[in-house]
Formats: C-alpha cells, sequence, structure tokens
C-alpha cells in the first residue's frame, strides 16, 4: 500500500499492554436545565478541553450537506428473525491492527488523558465525575436489537454478536464540536458487516440507533428528567455501510471501558464527536430521518449531518483551528482543523454538495 504524506511511523501508534479476556476485564473494573451555558455537547467518550473562547456553550455542530444521498426504492418485504451464529472461541484483544489505518498524522493521545475527562450526559455534566459514575453501569448481560426495516430482525447477545464480526484495530482521529482534537486506537468491526449480516431492505433510508436507560444507574437520566431520553443518533443508510463506519468494542487494545461507551458504541470519525453514540443497545432501520438527542433538545444549535469544517464557524468561535490532546488537556497542541476530519476521500461523495 502507497505511503501518504502525513502518516507517521508505526511506532507512535503503540497501545500499552492489553488484556485479552473481556469477562474478566469487565468484572475487575469495579444538573441543570439546558438553558444553563455550562453544558457541552457530546463529543464521544473522550476527554473534554473547554476552548479558550469563552464559557462552555451548548455547541453547534456546524458542517455537513443538508441534502440525503440519493437512496433504493421503497420495498415491502417483511422483515424475518434469525438468532446469532456459534460464537468463534478464543480471546478477543489485541485485535490485529487494519493496515489502511495503523498511522495517524499525530502520536496517540494518551490512554489516561483519554479515559479521564468524558462527555456522557446519562452520567454527568460534568467531565471528570463519569469515569467513577459510569462503573456503576451493568454491562453484563448486554444485548442488542436489530429492527425495523431488515430482512432480518434479532437480538443479540453481545458477547455472540462481537464474535461473529471482523475485529480489527484501527487509529482514528477525534474532532469534537468543542474545537479540541484527539487520537484513539479503536476495536470493533465496521458498520457495513452489520448490514451485510441483517440485509437492510430498499426501504431502510436511515439507522436510527439508541442507548439505554436506566436512571437507577445513569445519574444525569435520574436527575434531568425533561430531557429527550434516552439519547438518540442516526446516520443515512449510505453513511451507515461507509468503509470508515465503525461500532467499536474496544479501545488502546482493550475491552470498551464504561466511561467510553461500554459496551459498544458508533466512530464515525468525520463526524463530531457527539454523533458516535455510546452503550448502544438498539439499532433501527427506518425509511424517514429520526429525531436525534440534541437536534430535539436544542433543535437550533445541532444538526443531522455534522461533518468536521474548518470553514463554518461556531456561533461562538472559530472552527478553522483545533487543541489537539495528546498527554496533557491543560497543555494542548494547535492544528488547523482538516475537512472531514481528514477523511475527504473516504466520505466526500456522500455529500454531493459542498459541506457547509
Amino acid at each position: 500500500m502507497k505511503k501518504r504524506g502525513w502518516e507517521i511511523p508505526e511506532r507512535e501508534a503503540t497501545s500499552e499492554d492489553v488484556y485479552l479476556n473481556r469477562r474478566r476485564f469487565m468484572k475487575a473494573a469495579g444538573a441543570t436545565g439546558i438553558g444553563a451555558v455550562g453544558l457541552l455537547a457530546g463529543c464521544g467518550s473522550e476527554a473534554i478541553f473547554t476552548p479558550a473562547e469563552g464559557p462552555e456553550p451548548i455547541p453547534e455542530p456546524t458542517g455537513g450537506g443538508t441534502q440525503e444521498p440519493s437512496g433504493s426504492t421503497t420495498e415491502t418485504n417483511t422483515p424475518t428473525t434469525t438468532t446469532p451464529t456459534t460464537p468463534t472461541p478464543g480471546p478477543l484483544y489485541p485485535a490485529k491492527v487494519n493496515p489502511e489505518f495503523k498511522t495517524l498524522d499525530r502520536p496517540l493521545t494518551k490512554e489516561s488523558v483519554a479515559a479521564s475527562y468524558n462527555n456522557f450526559y446519562e452520567f454527568s455534566t460534568g467531565k471528570t465525575q463519569v469515569k467513577a459514575l459510569a462503573e456503576k453501569l451493568t454491562t453484563e448481560p448486554w444485548q442488542v436489537v436489530v429492527k425495523g426495516e431488515v430482512q432480518k430482525e434479532v437480538t443479540y447477545d453481545f458477547d455472540d454478536l462481537v464474535r461473529k464480526m471482523p475485529l480489527e484495530e484501527r487509529l482514528y482521529r477525534l474532532r469534537c464540536v468543542e474545537a479540541w482534537s484527539m487520537a484513539i486506537p479503536w476495536t470493533g468491526f465496521p458498520m457495513k458487516a452489520l448490514l451485510d449480516e441483517v440485509q437492510p431492505l430498499s426501504s431502510a433510508k436511515f439507522v436510527k440507533m439508541t442507548t439505554f436507560m436506566r436512571p437507577e444507574e445513569a445519574p444525569g437520566q435520574f436527575k434531568n428528567t425533561h430531557w429527550p431520553w434516552p439519547y438518540v443518533e442516526g446516520l443515512t443508510i449510505e453513511e451507515a455501510a461507509n468503509e470508515l463506519t465503525f461500532l467499536a468494542t474496544g479501545t488502546y487494545g482493550r475491552a470498551m471501558p464504561n466511561q467510553h461507551g461500554a459496551v459498544i458504541r458508533l466512530v464515525v470519525p468525520w463526524k463530531y464527536g457527539f454523533k458516535s453514540i455510546k452503550s448502544i443497545v438498539e439499532i433501527e432501520f427506518v425509511s424517514e430521518q429520526p429525531k436525534t438527542f440534541w437536534n430535539t433538545l436544542v433543535p437550533r444549535e445541532y444538526g443531522f449531518f455534522a461533518n468536521v469544517n474548518p470553514n463554518v464557524d461556531h456561533p461562538r468561535w472559530s472552527q478553522a483551528t483545533e487543541k489537539f490532546i495528546t498527554t496533557d488537556a491543560g497543555n494542548p497542541e494547535r492544528r488547523p482543523t482538516l475537512l472531514f476530519n481528514g477523511y475527504e476521500k473516504y466520505v466526500a461523495d456522500l455529500y454531493p454538495q459542498k459541506p457547509r
């Protein structure tokens, strides 16, 4: 494979020691209203760095086309129900690194930094509190329901699902709408593999993803009852089938920690981080664009596509540059923001109009 000009040696992306058994690892792990200016959008499970441009407002996921990519004609076949195949034995982590995504133009963010400052509003609006609070989330057993406009409606036990899918590790950039960024190694599988398994009908134009609803375990859901829980996000069917779209089950060579979105989360690296929904329990194929969490809560500031775009500023700050966090969230490096977060060649054809 031809080396790209922005790539660095793989030695700069070496993961730390890894756990080889998911169950052993997981068992060893042990509020305000929306009008408040202090709330921030969910930027994925990574550390939060408050932008220097003023207080912590609810950010605008600017960027992204507004035209829905063309789809297929409507089909009326009735979905059937199936069960997963026999799981493959053996350790899941570390997974083999995908050679297409094994190097980046920047070093990895330190694992302890990425794990200690998190946006996960189900648990807290505070960043440093999430890790401890999320330990209370029960992740075994865990099921993922796949339903809607598909040939095969399935309720997967997570362990069965993860063992039947082609696990691999990918290094991805993460870009938060708050104008900070990280570089994270994710383990998981392409969402396209799930689409191939369940066979969406041609009437499926969007994929709607939903997280858990457990206010007894998630203090944020318990306190903020007026918010539109559970958290919902969505993609077009074309976005879901793109080779970049990833369902992650681990990070830094380990099973997914709770604060990062255990046991399974979405990663779409060309979009702002809040699109990467965590702790998924339901994936539904639908014919109409789903109402997503932040777009429902603050429609003026949250769009559906949310593609990274340095040319469109947030109402309160510029998106032209970002603060890249490596080893210290308090001393990030300033970098220029890349269109589509640097993944233009993979996704530009999804948006026939210029992203705005």
